[in-house]
C-alpha cells in the first residue's frame, strides 16, 4: 500500500502547520522550512504558491498521495453541494479519520497503520483498507483477537487524552466501538483550513 513516509515534522516544517503533536514542540525551537537554504525558500508572493501550499498542508494532515488527493478532488466536484466543503467531508468519512476522530489513535498515521492491520470490523467484516468511506449506521469494532493486546487494553487511557466530541460519531472505548451516526459538518473539520484555495488550485 502507497504511502508517504517522510518524517511527520519535515512535513510540518514545510507547511508551517503543525501535522502531528511532536511538531509542536520542535517547530518552536525550529521554525522555517527545513533544509539548508530553507530561510531563502519562506513562503510569500504568487497566489499560486498559497493555494499550492494549502493543498499540500491538507493532503499531508490527512496522509493521502498526491493521486489520491487529486481523485477524491474530481469526486467532490461532481458531488452536489460545494466542492470544498464535499472535499472536507470525504476526507473526514474515511476510516483511518474516523478511527483517529474518536479517539482509537493519537494520530492519522498510527490510525492508518490499526486499520491497514486489519485490527477493525466494519459491520462485522474485516477490513484493513484505510480508505473506505463511512456512512451513517456504519459501526466499526476492534476484532476480538485485537482486543487482546497490550494497545486496545490501555485504549480507554489512549482515547481519554485524545477523544474529540463530534456530532457525527459516537465512541465507546470501553466496549471498543465507533458507531457513524451522520455526516460531517465543515466546522467540525481541523481548524486552519481554508478549501476554497484548494478549490481554486484545481481549478486553473
Amino acid at each position: 500500500m502507497a504511502r508517504d513516509k517522510s518524517p511527520i515534522v519535515k512535513q510540518s516544517r514545510r507547511e508551517g502547520y503543525a501535522l502531528a503533536p511532536k511538531a509542536h514542540k520542535i517547530m518552536a525551537k525550529k521554525p522555517g522550512i527545513p533544509g539548508e537554504h530553507g530561510d531563502m525558500r519562506q513562503r510569500g508572493g504568487s497566489l499560486y504558491l498559497t493555494q499550492l501550499r494549502e493543498k499540500q498542508k491538507v493532503r499531508r494532515m490527512y496522509g493521502l498521495l498526491e493521486k489520491q488527493f487529486a481523485k477524491l478532488m474530481k469526486e467532490a466536484q461532481k458531488a452536489d453541494g460545494l466542492t470544498g466543503v464535499k472535499l472536507l467531508e470525504f476526507l473526514e468519512r474515511r476510516a483511518d479519520n474516523a478511527v483517529y476522530r474518536a479517539g482509537f489513535a493519537t494520530t492519522r498515521r498510527q490510525a492508518r497503520q490499526l486499520v491497514s492491520h486489519g485490527h477493525f470490523l466494519l459491520n462485522g467484516r474485516r477490513i484493513d483498507i484505510p480508505s473506505i468511506r463511512l456512512n451513517p449506521g456504519d459501526k466499526l469494532e476492534v476484532r476480538p483477537h485485537s482486543a487482546k493486546t497490550e494497545y486496545f487494553k490501555n485504549l480507554e487511557n489512549v482515547a481519554g487524552a485524545n477523544n474529540q466530541p463530534l456530532s457525527w460519531l459516537k465512541s465507546d472505548p470501553k466496549k471498543m466501538v465507533i458507531e457513524i451516526t451522520g455526516l460531517p459538518k465543515r466546522e467540525e473539520a481541523e481548524v486552519g483550513i481554508n478549501e476554497q484555495l484548494i478549490v481554486e488550485y484545481y481549478s486553473r
